[in-house]
């Protein structure tokens, strides 16, 4: 193992960030290692700065096609997605010293029949051959993989493989937890009977949180991601997202604005606590007696949700709430305006429910201390590091 180096790298939006994955063999666990590098897609030459996808409906449309016929645009984005990438393997394998490499790749999006591309996306170029350019472009570099890249995840499952496989994991020492991550989107992720479901396995019982739509007609994204968070606040500030980022204001710092006394900021958070405790509300209710109709679905077409699934009638011994959400959750400036009232709002919804039984009930007393925040902030990129090493040891 010490001659093997892997990389979890973590393709979001608008960044790569990629982590030295280390194996302890004695415990059987993972951690983050010292090396770590990113890069904006924005830094590297032939980026397209106002780039417009293709409408979803299109992408969706054109899923199955062979080939997927790609715009000349998404072709050059994708060249600079991948060297993007490129370039951080590079750093860590230059730091490292270590030149027989293992990589794990998160991305977003829906992906190709052989899970090596993407091909559907909301907010970026589809790239049908990103894996097999990347391969390319490290082996240019005379960087050696020890096998090609297997598959691209979802960030999601990545973070419950990160946070169950960690030796910091929130979720390694439970049967039952519940992860919400809230970063630029959201991530959902289910530790169930001691085994990690992925959601995409529950969607007849139970939806991302992205797929639920708030009595406004917004996605419950919305309200636990920190863009999210940013827009609510901007618009109720009548004010720009771009405005605000100039400013740098984001939502720590919206925070200390409810503080001082800033009136938006306040309902900010106060719509905020709302739809997070119904969300998680909702967890627990379909967890222990199945879907409630809790909530309507972006999609209209969605086929309405089973109350039956495998594992009714039991209890979340942890809720992890992780990334910029958790950090939120726990910053000193959030106790009065974020925490406490969460938890309030939390107990009175389960006090009052008619869905849970005095046991499950007596279970959730001390929502306080079910409800965490995960200390994993780079999960993502750990978990697709893992994942790699997992599916190269198969």
């Amino acid at each position: 193992m010490e001659k093997l180096l892997i990389i979890g790298i973590d393709g979001g939006a608008t960044k790569v960030s990629a982590w030295e994955t280390v194996f302890d063999d004695q415990a059987k666990c993972f951690s983050l290692g010292t090396h770590h590098s990113e890069k904006k897609y924005s830094e590297i030459p032939g980026f397209i700065e106002n780039f417009v996808p293709v409408d979803v409906k299109t992408q969706l449309d054109q899923r199955d096609l062979q080939p997927i016929p790609v715009t000349p645009d998404e072709v050059q984005q994708e060249s600079v997605y991948v060297e993007t990438c490129a370039k951080v393997v590079e750093k860590i394998v230059e730091e490292k010293g270590v030149n027989q490499v293992l990589i794990g790749l998160g991305m977003p999006g829906l992906k190709t029949e052989d899970k090596r591309g993407i091909a559907v996306v909301a907010n970026g170029p589809r790239m049908i051959n990103y894996s097999e350019l990347l391969e390319k472009r490290l082996a240019e570099a005379n960087i050696k993989m020890v096998a090609p890249i297997d598959h691209l995840g979802s960030d999601a499952d990545y973070c419950g493989i990160g946070e169950n496989y960690s030796d910091v994991g929130a979720l390694k020492d439970y049967d039952n937890v519940y992860y919400l991550g809230g970063g630029t989107g959201v991530a959902d992720a289910l530790k169930l009977n001691g085994k990690l479901v992925a959601l995409d396995n529950t969607k007849e019982w139970m939806a991302k949180t992205w797929e639920m739509q708030s009595d406004e007609g917004k996605s419950l994204e919305r309200y636990c991601s920190a863009s999210g968070i940013q827009s609510i606040y901007a618009e109720l500030a009548g004010k720009h997202v771009s405005d605000l980022n100039k400013a740098s204001i984001f939502p720590p710092q919206i925070a200390e604005l409810a503080a001082k006394g800033d009136k938006d900021a306040q309902k900010t958070f106060e719509i905020l606590v709302d739809k997070l405790s119904h969300l998680l509300f909702s967890r627990i209710t379909t967890l222990f007696s199945g879907w409630q109709s809790d909530f309507t679905f972006m999609n209209p077409a969605r086929p309405a949700l089973s109350k039956d699934h495998p594992y009714l009638s039991s209890y979340f011994d942890k809720i992890v709430i992780g990334q910029r959400l958790g950090d939120l959750l726990v910053s000193k400036e959030t106790g009065d305006i974020f925490k406490s009232p969460l938890i309030e709002k939390l107990k009175n919804l389960i006090s009052a429910s008619n869905t849970l039984d005095s046991a499950a009930k007596t279970h959730y007393t001390a929502i306080e201390q079910i409800i965490t925040v995960s200390q994993l902030r780079e999960a993502p990129a750990l978990g697709a590091g893992i994942d790699a090493f997992f599916s190269w040891q198969d």
